[in-house]
């Protein structure tokens, strides 16, 4: 499994909820979910993603996303300045008859007065929201490597109005297939449809994550780049396909197809690490979701799983890297806050 697949893999849609609401101008609506992750794609109108925090407002047109790093609210408003009712995406987003505020959004079904064949009227904004809960250590990781605000721009603007001024690839190839998809998918009313919108809002991240990756001009996380690489790349992915091996730079240099010191001085050119350090670290990522997601796996279960024989040697490891034992870090992250409720994405038309 290559780095972003592993990275990824926990960040997922699961049990959307959708609907439509119609608003006339001035309208704004803010997002009070606390999720460490939003994907918003606007799939006709326009409006402006206004974060928290003293970073810059971002203007969205049709068929452009951007990803929002929380825990911070934001808010997507007509015109920057408008003021912004809280909105917990799930509550308030979902049909009046599975508990939404018809009143605060102004819920409509498809089709009724003012509309015809369920299209809204000139000027409406389409909005699908999909908020992230990502859990655990690994997905983490991947959180770490973004920028509060990633705009993916529809044209292929470098995207100098991301919060952090970095610029962004342009749309297009398969991120505007998604996005007809999700139009198409909105638009009817069909058993499945919360499944089929739950994959295509990860299809939509995963493409929206790969285009900012790859902008020109960008700072991507230095393992994107490197698992392009013949060699580190090869590298990389046998660490994480087999972390529990008991892999030396010798090992994986046989396996890779070049010497030990040119994978040693390659790997950490790219990395920024080296070979056995990024190991290291990979494993305690493992097995801190481990001790987490495996309440009645011992210490030594988990050492185990991870590629150490030794728990005592383990345990040392663990609290080199994470600052506390393995103990310690199960029972305080067991104490800790409450997790952010699953990912309920939301198909809001103002």
């Amino acid at each position: 499994m290559d780095v972003f697949s592993d990275l990824i893999r926990g960040v997922r849609a699961h049990g959307s909820l959708f609907g439509s609401t119609a608003l006339s101008p001035p309208w704004a609506l803010r997002f009070v979910d606390g999720a460490p992750l939003t994907l918003c794609t606007v799939l006709g109108g326009a409006g402006w993603i206004v974060p928290e925090g003293g970073h810059p407002p971002v203007a969205l047109r049709s068929r452009e996303t951007v990803i929002v790093r929380g825990p911070a609210p934001f808010a997507f408003v007509d015109e920057v300045g408008t003021a912004a009712e809280p909105l917990a995406c799930g509550e308030h987003c979902a049909t009046p008859e599975h508990g939404g505020t018809r009143h605060r959004l102004g819920w409509h079904d498809p089709g009724g007065p003012g509309e015809a064949d369920g299209v809204a009227g000139a000027g409406a904004t389409t909005l699908i929201v999909g908020a992230y809960p990502v859990r655990g250590e690994i997905s983490r990781r991947l959180l770490d490597a973004l920028p509060v605000v990633l705009h993916v721009p529809a044209d292929g603007a470098d995207g100098a109005d991301t919060a952090d001024g970095a610029g962004a690839a342009g749309g297009g190839g398969t991120g505007d297939a998604v996005l007809d998809h999700l139009a198409a998918e909105v638009a009817v009313d069909a058993p499945g449809q919360q499944v089929v919108l739950d994959r295509l809002l990860d299809w939509m991240l995963v493409c929206t994550l790969r285009e900012w990756f790859d902008r020109p001009g960008g700072e991507p996380p230095a393992w994107w780049a490197a698992q392009r690489d013949p060699v580190v790349g090869g590298a990389l992915r046998l660490l994480h396909a087999e972390p529990a091996e008991p892999w030396t730079v010798a090992a994986l240099a046989r396996r890779t197809g070049v010497s030990r010191s040119t994978l040693a001085k390659r790997f950490a050119d790219l990395v920024g690490e080296p070979p056995l350090t990024y190991l290291t670290r990979w494993r305690m990522t493992l097995a801190a979701d481990l001790l987490v997601e495996r309440a009645d796996a011992t210490v030594a279960d988990v050492a185990r799983t991870v590629g150490y024989s030794d728990a005592f040697g383990f345990s040392a490891a663990f609290k080199r890297v994470r600052g506390a034992n393995p103990s310690e870090f199960r029972r305080t992250t067991a104490a800790g806050p409450a997790a952010v409720p699953a990912a309920v994405p939301a198909a809001v038309r103002v």
